[in-house]
């Protein structure tokens, strides 16, 4: 079952029954955005990045890092120049 919601940008986000999320510490969502750990640990506090604590640690949800990383236009552009978008040649719409 797949379920569409629209976020601030009026962008629509696809999310479905995912049974194994991939969880990401801090420092690897940063160096997957090629963005510092602080931009993470800032959207972590403002409630934009879905987490969870494990041993005082944030494990952070994968699609929402990707949703983050995409909502702007300067950390789209560091996903895909220092990030892990160096290496796609196309993202799929």
């Amino acid at each position: 079952m797949t379920e569409q919601k629209k976020d601030k940008n009026n962008l629509f986000l696809t999310t479905s029954n995912i049974t194994n999320p991939i969880w990401l510490s801090v420092s690897e969502a940063a160096k997957f955005g090629g963005v510092k750990t602080k931009t993470i640990r800032r959207a972590i506090q403002g409630g934009i990045l879905r987490y969870k604590i494990v041993k005082n640690r944030y494990l952070i949800d994968f699609s929402s890092v990707i949703h983050f990383l995409l909502e702007k236009t300067k950390l789209k552009n560091k996903l895909n120049q220092h990030g892990i978008g160096q290496y796609i040649d196309k993202w799929k719409e």
